[in-house]
């Protein structure tokens, strides 16, 4: 073999193993790639699906929210149905869940206003005694609504509108206007009242029991 041969063989040999390299180095660097594009297919995976479980515990809570709060209904339901039947007075007792509470209404007996009492003073105390019921049953405090011959169904539409027509007066003279003492389940509802009216704004003043709403232009 001549010198000439032995090169060019040498030169054909180093370039083979340049290109066997050169694919060696192409198939690592296609394997690492797809690795790597598995493992963000993973994370990307793996991220749905934390996101699917939050979803999925955020709806159990809601669940269980509101199965508690259909459980205090029930058990408030009961405790009344009892109290009832130990005064003699005939009521319907209706229950539901609104927002964060229960509800329990009892209409349709012609005596049912002796539940309520003087500005639903009676209706508080006994509102008060079975949320204590429930609380006793339940282990937990309740922050159950109790409506008696709709009495705070009509009082909570009394109270809005009131809070709406104060705050028109307000928006055209520009005085201030206070009304009188409320309780805070009453307050809220005023509150919420003038909120829908643009142009002025209400707060909470004085010490309980005399706290009262007043309303103001912005």
């Amino acid at each position: 073999m001549t010198a000439e041969t032995a090169t060019q063989t040498g030169s054909e040999t180093e370039a083979q193993d340049h290109a066997k390299a050169s694919t060696e180095d192409q198939t690592d660097t296609t394997e690492s790639t797809g690795a790597e594009n598995v493992a963000d297919t993973d994370a990307v995976e793996e991220s749905a699906e934390d996101v699917a479980d939050d979803q999925d515990d955020d709806e159990d809570d809601d669940e269980d929210d509101e199965d508690r709060l259909v459980e205090e209904g029930e058990i408030a339901g009961d405790y009344l149905e009892q109290l009832l039947d130990v005064l003699d007075f005939d009521g319907d007792i209706d229950l539901d869940v609104d927002g964060d509470r229960a509800v329990v209404s009892i209409d349709g007996g012609d005596d049912l206003t002796k539940l309520v009492g003087r500005k639903g003073e009676v209706l508080d105390a006994l509102q008060e005694l079975t949320r204590l019921a429930v609380q006793q049953a339940t282990g937990e405090r309740s922050r159950l609504m109790l409506d008696v011959a709709r009495w705070r169904a009509d009082r909570r539409d009394r109270l809005a509108r009131l809070g709406r027509e104060v705050a028109e007066r307000v928006l055209k003279s520009g005085e201030r206007e206070a009304l009188d003492p409320m309780t805070p389940f009453e307050r809220k509802i005023v509150h919420d009242a003038v909120a829908g009216v643009d142009g002025v704004v209400s707060e909470s003043e004085g010490a309980e029991p005399k706290r009262r709403v007043v309303v103001l232009p912005e």
